[in-house]
């Protein structure tokens, strides 16, 4: 058996070995990007390397990078879903291409992992005639060739959407057919504004033998969700940039290739799920014990604990200090946690500080890994404990209220769906208290509810998170240089212990986070404002010089999340007001800002405030 924390480390010296830096996985709470409130890819922190900017470590990148997906949230439980995982990630910037990527990945899983090549398929970019771009044939035939190294005449099959709705229209012949064209799959692009970066993708697939569940359709498809097939790698070939009129090609051609570490080990040591790995199974086994019931009594009810807990755990260790709250990141995390209670509730966990012991395991499993785990043990723990607590009188408000439904009719979908989001009861909870009182609940009711409450989540979430620093526009690119004066200017104002803990900025507004215990007063505010506006009339330039890291460090410039960094880094500075290290878009010089005004002041979290800043 390999272990998952052998497969990271053979990853990253093998790419290595082939002219690859190998670079620190960046925080899960995103820097300077209000598209996303978590990293979800590895390609997020590199966007701006992709689109052009010149990257310190090289145009050959390699890493580990720990993600998170609150979307999938719900699909937990199903054996190949996680919320939190780590994408192994190789970019080439501008170096090399299709050919490489998908051999060297091929030799890695077939050499290195000793993978039966006759369980692995390939999907490739079936192409739109409406944006002039046929299929991708390149890859094909690159992936034609890969196979028959390893002795296998590989054919192509039929055309399909990912769902299979227009085919296949036969029974595909698996031991032939392992190339495949989808339509509406394997196209990648990051938004529609202009600029923005896409490219056909290849997806390479794993057979797990399970047999074909006919629910899913007549037919079996490499997409079907009947888990037979799983990905377990994406190649982003970014060739196009987004213009007015259609996509143009870019001067420098992209890799963005990433694999979830999970399922990979899931396949290297063929287990039925990604939970059975040492990744989840010492967690698994503590829910156990806590429990008095085995995992194959209630599998998905471990597989949410489980994976929430970690999840949780790894947000709440960055050092951006993310608790439970009702807001943005903080209120993922509290909906991880207490869904999490709900379910340790059903399997009859008692003990009530059995959150927190979670923790410890997963300190134990990364132990060596991620060392922020340890660093921000503490505070973790304590958060862990408090919302554990505030939970418990949640939940029995929760199970008061069930009691006053009158269910002589069952319980409605719409009093359900009020459980669930005021509560957190899940579902199957609800299910289980009605049926103890030997009524129904109308699940399907609840369903279209839970449907109506995710688009208008992903409605505001667009609305909120529109625009971004990715995109580089030129109003985005002031706030973003105005954030550096906001931090030189409240570290002047209220001392040297105040150090950044995360921003989200896009053309109308900024957002900045820092630590600072107590409530800033009307005078503090304006003597920041008073900083920043100085600096914007002396109309300073800002210039970039690119260094090592530690020596940037050495000649003073602030850096916010250390772990992020690699051996070279950019340092911006704005002589005499601020000098930091920073990867973003900045304007050549200060004058060209406008009026800096300081919107609102709040709390949100212990020993972090929020500002919220525009420019006039």
């Amino acid at each position: 058996m390999i272990q998952a924390n052998e497969i990271r480390k053979k990853y990253l010296e093998f790419f290595k070995a082939r002219g690859h830096a190998v670079i620190p996985s960046a925080s899960l709470i995103p820097e300077n990007d209000s598209t996303l409130l978590f990293t979800n890819s590895g390609m997020f922190p590199l966007v701006p390397y992709l689109a052009g900017e010149r990257h310190p470590a090289g145009n050959r990148l390699v890493n580990s990078q720990k993600c998170f997906r609150a979307e999938d949230i719900e699909s937990v439980g199903d054996s190949r879903h996680d919320t939190f995982f780590e994408m192994l990630g190789n970019w080439s910037l501008g170096d090399y291409f299709k050919k490489e990527q998908l051999e060297w990945w091929y030799e890695f899983l077939i050499e290195e992992l000793k993978l039966d090549p006759k369980k692995l398929y390939q999907t490739v970019y079936a192409g739109d005639p409406a944006i002039g771009l046929g299929k991708d044939d390149e890859v094909v035939g690159i992936v034609k060739g890969i196979f028959k190294k390893y002795g296998i005449e590989a054919e192509e099959g039929p055309a399909t959407t990912e769902k299979g709705e227009e085919g296949p229209g036969q029974e595909i012949d698996f031991d032939q057919e392992r190339i495949f064209a989808y339509r509406d799959k394997n196209w990648w692009q990051r938004g529609d504004a202009l600029g923005e970066l896409g490219g056909p993708d290849s997806e390479t697939f794993y057979d797990t033998g399970k047999p074909h569940d006919p629910k899913f359709g007549k037919h079996c498809h490499l997409n079907c969700d009947c888990g037979r097939f799983l990905e377990i790698g994406n190649s982003v070939f970014m060739q196009f940039k987004k213009t007015a009129e259609d996509w143009e090609p870019l001067q420098n051609k992209n890799v963005d290739f990433g694999g979830g570490l999970e399922r990979i080990a899931m396949v290297a040591n063929n287990l039925q799920n990604i939970f059975e790995s040492e990744l989840f199974r010492p967690i698994i086994e503590k829910i156990e014990d806590l429990s008095g019931k085995k995992y194959d009594e209630d599998r998905q009810a471990f597989e949410i604990v489980s994976d929430h807990l970690k999840a949780a755990v790894f947000i709440m260790s960055e050092p951006a200090g993310i608790g439970p709250s009702n807001k943005d990141q903080g209120y993922i995390v509290r909906r991880l946690i207490r869904r999490a209670a709900v379910y340790g509730r059903e399997l009859g966990i008692s003990d009530p500080v059995w959150i927190r012991q979670i923790g410890d395991i997963v300190r134990r499993i990364y132990k060596g890994i991620y060392p922020e785990l340890e660093e921000n043990k503490d505070f973790v723990d304590a958060e862990l404990e408090k919302e554990e607590q505030k939970f418990t009188k949640t939940l029995e408000k929760g199970l008061k209220e069930f009691s006053k439904i009158d269910q002589s009719d069952g319980v409605s979908g719409e009093e359900a769906f009020d459980l669930y989001q005021t509560f957190g009861f899940p579902i199957e909870i609800i299910e289980e208290l009605a049926k103890e009182k030997s009524t129904s609940v109308d699940k399907e009711g609840f369903e279209r509810k839970m449907k109506e409450h995710q688009e208008l989540s992903r409605t505001a979430s667009a609305g909120m998170f529109k625009g971004g620093l990715a995109d580089q526009s030129e109003e985005t690119t002031k706030l973003h240089t105005a954030a550096h004066l906001l931090l030189a200017g409240l570290r002047q104002v209220l001392g040297e212990h105040v150090i950044q803990k995360g921003s989200n900025i896009t053309a109308e507004r900024l957002r900045f986070d820092f630590s600072h215990s107590e409530k800033l007063t009307d005078e503090e505010i304006k003597k920041v404002e008073d900083f920043v506006n100085e600096a914007i009339l002396a109309d300073k330039p800002v210039v970039c010089e690119e260094m090592d890291y530690e020596e940037a460090k050495k000649s003073g410039a602030m850096g916010v999340f250390d772990d992020k960094y690699g051996n070279k880094v950019k340092v911006y500075d704005i002589s005499p007001y601020s000098r930091e290290i920073c990867g973003g878009p900045h304007v050549t010089h200060t004058g060209i800002l406008g009026k800096f005004k300081i919107q609102k002041e709040e709390s949100v979290a212990a020993g972090i405030r929020r500002i919220r800043a525009v420019i006039l």
